[in-house]
């Protein structure tokens, strides 16, 4: 059950869930959440303002199937997926899991939802207590639910740690021993302890290397597959969330822009920003070298959280701005079965304002160049290639894999030895 992009560089996609009306209630469901973090000026430290982080963000996820979740950096992704595991308190909107309400649920009673809820993080260095065995990390779960397995917990850890495709012997071993991408199989070791039937994994292969992401992403879609999870997987590369999603949401400054299955968002992009950021993406076919493509290039910062644009928030940057974008913030609709969209003005789809003259700033906010696939293999760094050109059906251990790679990019929230149970808890 696989479907191969057309290109056939792409390597193997999962094949998309057919969703039909008897579809089963969506195991997560998202409506207008928000999280405005304040900020506090003065002796008094009177609140002067906030940063919008999420700002009405409605989804659902159905059981066994993965949501991607993928924007620039800053975009709110983290915060939305901690929000959704109660690692953060949500300002508004609300968070149901399984049909019951956990928004504001005290940290005693989110403790039993913990074993069905669980977050892989994005640093596989930070991530880790470096004064703990990789027993005593994946053992964690078991010791805060009170839970012992059968066999013992220290059969159960080795299961787990030869589940994720790390040697069993190594039960007594330290973080610092192992590699970035050995680390990162810890931490979903330590996710799946407890069996959950929610996983949120946040940029799960951003800090790896190319070859390492394969690898990475092939044992979460194969664990899936196994155990019926259920991922919400936050990415800012298009290539891993292209071959990991069954859907997938866009994020601008807060908001949710486009939701569509893959193959919709992929073939027939609906919101500017998210063609912008398709036309972005190289494509390895050698069929294609030489062949001229139009890459669109957003000019301007991304506007600041702290006081966003009104109407829509994209409208800054659109090349395709009215006054009614300026003045009118677009809803998220379906205007596709299956495909939503905010926008007033949307590709591939027939205009929501016709008729509206497009702002004269807005005619220099981008600029479209064409470039051929060797003038955009050089501009594109090796950690920005696409995971299918690392050999996405690898099935190499890791065992062998060297002690040295590249440091991980900073700032990444999560603390040593930082479960989902242990971040809340305290």
């Amino acid at each position: 059950m696989s479907d191969k992009n057309p290109t056939g560089a792409e390597g193997t996609e999962k094949a998309i869930p057919e969703q039909s009306a008897a579809s089963p209630e969506p195991i997560l469901k998202v409506e207008g959440l928000t999280k405005h973090f304040p900020i506090k000026k003065g002796l008094f430290g009177r609140q002067t303002g906030a940063v919008k982080a999420v700002d009405g963000v409605s989804f659902d996820v159905r059981a066994g199937e993965t949501l991607g979740v993928v924007g620039e950096s800053g975009c709110g992704k983290s915060t939305m997926g901690r929000l959704v595991t109660r690692l953060l308190e949500p300002t508004g909107g609300k968070v149901e899991f399984e049909g019951h309400d956990i928004t504001h649920l005290s940290a005693g009673r989110m403790r039993p939802l913990r074993r069905d809820m669980q977050m892989i993080f994005q640093d596989p260095y930070g991530s880790l207590n470096p004064r703990h065995t990789i027993g005593g990390i994946v053992s964690t779960p078991f010791r805060l639910q009170g839970v012992t397995p059968e066999g013992g917990v220290k059969k159960e850890v080795q299961r787990l740690m030869e589940l994720v495709g790390l040697n069993p012997e190594h039960y007594n071993r330290y973080p610092h021993e192992f590699s970035g991408g050995q680390r990162q199989r810890i931490g979903i070791a330590r996710a799946l302890a407890l069996n959950p039937k929610l996983v949120v994994a946040d940029e799960p292969v951003s800090a790896l290397d190319v070859s390492i992401q394969a690898q990475v992403v092939n044992l979460l879609d194969d664990l899936q597959s196994e155990l019926g999870l259920t991922y919400v997987i936050i990415a800012h590369d298009l290539s891993v969330i292209r071959h990991v999603s069954d859907r997938i949401a866009v994020m601008y400054l807060g908001k949710i822009v486009e939701l569509a299955d893959r193959k919709s968002l992929y073939s027939a992009p609906m919101h500017p920003y998210t063609k912008a950021l398709l036309s972005a993406v190289p494509v390895p076919d050698p069929k294609r070298k030489g062949v001229k493509s139009e890459r669109i290039l957003l000019k301007g910062d991304v506007p600041s959280p702290i006081s966003p644009p009104s109407g829509c928030r994209f409208h800054t940057r659109c090349w395709k701005a009215t006054e009614i974008c300026k003045t009118q913030e677009p809803p998220l609709i379906a205007l596709k079965t299956g495909h939503q969209v905010a926008c007033h003005h949307p590709e591939n789809a027939p205009d929501q304002a016709p008729g509206e003259a497009v702002l004269p700033e807005a005619r220099g906010s981008v600029e479209v160049v064409s470039v051929t696939k060797t003038e955009a293999a050089a501009e594109v760094s090796p950690e920005a290639e696409p995971v299918a050109e690392a050999a996405v059906d690898a099935e190499t251990p890791e065992a062998a894999e060297p002690e040295s790679e590249s440091e991980p990019e900073s700032g990444s929230t999560s603390g040593p030895d930082s479960t989902v149970q242990e971040s809340t808890d305290k």
